[in-house]
């Protein structure tokens, strides 16, 4: 039988290999795709994080704020990520602010999937920022970044002493260079992890990546979630791998193997 000149035959063919091509599309829609996101400024490109590990998917959503955005997983009810596109202005103009602890549920997450104050309360871990107070240019921006949304429990010493020292050589990156994208989050390494009150998950490790666009490159601070000193250099492509997620899809993996001298986490003067 004839169908506007072609036959059933070749036509179903022809359907059939579209099929095929869109398949594969869809098996590579990693490299084909970016993530959506609606804060396209704290990124790199406009270009959001993919998540790869499955096991992290579930449950995560896309919060904004003025100045950074995150992932929220409501498995761990903390961040996978909180993304920052850092620059000097923002920065200068956070210095004159003071510090006010305004700590609060996120009343955009469900009941089930976010953290409580009562979670943190008397459990020995601080509430740690993922994106820091210090970074923020405006007391609303400041109010926002205390959402327990953007926190996760931190070993007070690593929060108060190392964590700290790390972002504010990030803010000198910016004061001297110019603006840097940064990407900062938890961990979940080994078999055995713990929860404070059976519902908050506490991170084994803790990353911040910094991407500069001037020089092309990037690389991560990488620290134990723990007392000490300690901390590691890792390439992008190495944090990528640890965390199961594509935090710069637009970039090959050869930039992302080219490391960005990071300098040693300077001393700090007051608690970010």
């Amino acid at each position: 039988m004839k169908v506007h000149g072609m036959t059933t035959y070749a036509r179903n063919r022809i359907f059939l290999f579209a099929f095929v091509l869109l398949l594969a599309a869809v098996g590579n829609a990693e490299t084909l795709c970016a993530a959506i996101t609606q804060w396209p400024s704290q990124y790199l490109s406009g270009v959001a994080p993919d998540i790869r590990n499955l096991k992290l998917a579930a449950k995560t959503r896309e919060l904004g704020f003025d100045n950074y955005a995150l992932m929220h997983s409501g498995v761990t009810k903390s961040p996978l990520w909180a993304a920052e596109h850092l620059t000097r202005s923002n920065l200068l103009s956070a210095e004159g602010l003071e510090r006010r602890n305004s700590f609060h549920p996120e009343e955009r997450l469900p009941v089930s999937e976010r953290s409580e104050l009562r979670d943190y309360a008397k459990s020995g871990f601080d509430r740690g920022h993922v994106a820091p107070n210090a970074n923020m240019p405006s007391e609303r921006a400041q109010e926002q970044c205390f959402s327990l949304a953007n926190m996760i429990p931190q070993n007070p010493d690593n929060n108060r002493h190392l964590w700290a020292a790390i972002e504010s050589s990030v803010r000198g990156m910016v004061k001297s260079g110019g603006d840097l994208y940064v990407i900062s989050g938890p961990l979940y390494l080994g078999n055995t992890l713990s929860q404070l009150n059976g519902r908050v998950f506490v991170p084994t490790n803790i990353f911040k990546i910094v991407y500069d666009p001037r020089l092309k490159r990037g690389a991560a601070y990488y620290v134990s979630n723990e007392q000490g000193d300690g901390w590691q250099v890792l390439s992008i492509s190495q944090i990528e791998k640890l965390a199961g997620i594509n935090f710069f899809p637009n970039l090959s993996l050869a930039a992302k193997e080219l490391k960005l001298m990071l300098p040693d986490p300077m001393e700090h003067t007051r608690h970010y």
